[in-house]
């Protein structure tokens, strides 16, 4: 007999196709998601837990699906580095 298992824990490129991105603007974007509360990959493995990331997208509108989580402030150096980062980036393109 054979049993259709469906993973709780898949790679990257799972998450990235769950979360409507492709695997480089999912690694792009993951420490800021990280940093917003996303779940992070087991150590071990390296496998994302999918119901850990439902429910991370689920906490992001409460107002819609109930519950009690609330997003997780960012730390602001982080903002501020990122943001400093992204205006040299933008300042040498445009030079």
């Amino acid at each position: 007999m054979r049993f259709n298992v469906e993973p709780r824990d898949v790679p990257s490129e799972v998450v990235a196709r769950r979360m409507g991105l492709n695997s480089s603007d999912f690694r792009a974007a993951l420490a800021s998601l990280v940093a917003r509360g996303f779940p992070q990959s087991d150590p071990d493995t390296g496998n994302f837990d999918l119901l850990a990331v439902d429910r991370w997208c689920d906490a992001r509108h409460p107002h819609l699906f109930g519950g009690n989580a609330l997003m997780q402030a960012r730390d602001a150096s982080t903002v501020a580095k990122d943001r400093i980062e992204k205006m040299r980036k933008a300042g040498k393109a445009a030079a």
